[in-house]
């Protein structure tokens, strides 16, 4: 297995009115293409600001971080739209993600028409579309329906499906089951193993909880006060 994702002194501090805050202190990782790496830490501790930073949807403080090879640090603005194809998140809070007041065919269509996929095909999209509704388990009966009429399980399908509209092959999971009932857990869980599984896909799986971090992953890290202190294969 080659690495997929490599980061070297990763730090992303954040100014406050007593200092500096350092959210992410020097981490350095590696995820092998295909696996997943689980970041396990109480809440505080940097885990999502560290995902955040690795997609560079927060700017790093310092640091290196490696896609491939390629340094993304040293990468414009137009070249992070480019790889960001390749590197997709998905978020905490299905509801608050999401756009009320677009329907499931909106926002599953939204990242592909920001990426100009489908230009002037509308059938191309919309059969895309009900590829990705079919490949999450919504029904096609939902296409026009709302967030809102929705229960969590459904809503965080919705964010998996965006995420993997562009076909990345790097997806961070930002406690996505964090805030679904046990049993839409275990659903949730249960698809995003066998996506990677079908189509090779690699995660950083973010959470708080240790029973579900070691049933997904294949290597953990465990994070305190925005360092790693400890690294294992679980």
């Amino acid at each position: 297995m080659s690495t997929l994702i490599e980061t070297q002194g990763l730090q992303k501090y954040f100014k406050t009115s007593k200092g500096f805050l350092h959210a992410v202190d020097g981490i350095d990782l590696k995820i092998e293409e295909g696996q997943t790496l689980g970041v396990v830490g109480e809440s505080g501790c940097g885990k999502s600001t560290l995902g955040r930073a690795v997609l560079r949807l927060q700017e790093p403080t310092a640091g290196k971080i490696f896609y491939e090879g390629r340094d993304l640090m040293a990468m414009n603005k137009a070249e992070m739209h480019h790889m960001r194809t390749e590197m997709q998140m998905i978020f905490q809070d299905p509801y608050s993600s999401l756009n009320p007041r677009m329907s499931i065919w909106e926002l599953i269509a939204e990242p592909m028409l920001i990426n100009n996929m489908y230009k002037g095909d509308k059938a191309g999209l919309n059969k895309r579309i009900e590829e990705l509704m079919d490949t999450v388990g919504l029904a096609k009966r939902l296409t026009h329906s709302y967030p809102h009429e929705l229960d969590g399980g459904r809503r965080q399908r919705i964010g998996v499906a965006r995420a993997l509209s562009l076909n990345p092959k790097f997806i961070v999971c930002d406690e996505p089951v964090s805030a679904l009932d046990v049993s839409i857990q275990a659903q949730i869980l249960n698809l995003l193993m066998d996506l990677q599984d079908e189509r090779g896909l690699t995660y950083m799986f973010i959470t708080h909880d240790l029973s579900v971090v070691k049933h997904i992953s294949n290597e953990i890290m465990v994070m305190y006060m925005g360092t790693c202190c400890l690294l294992y294969t679980s």
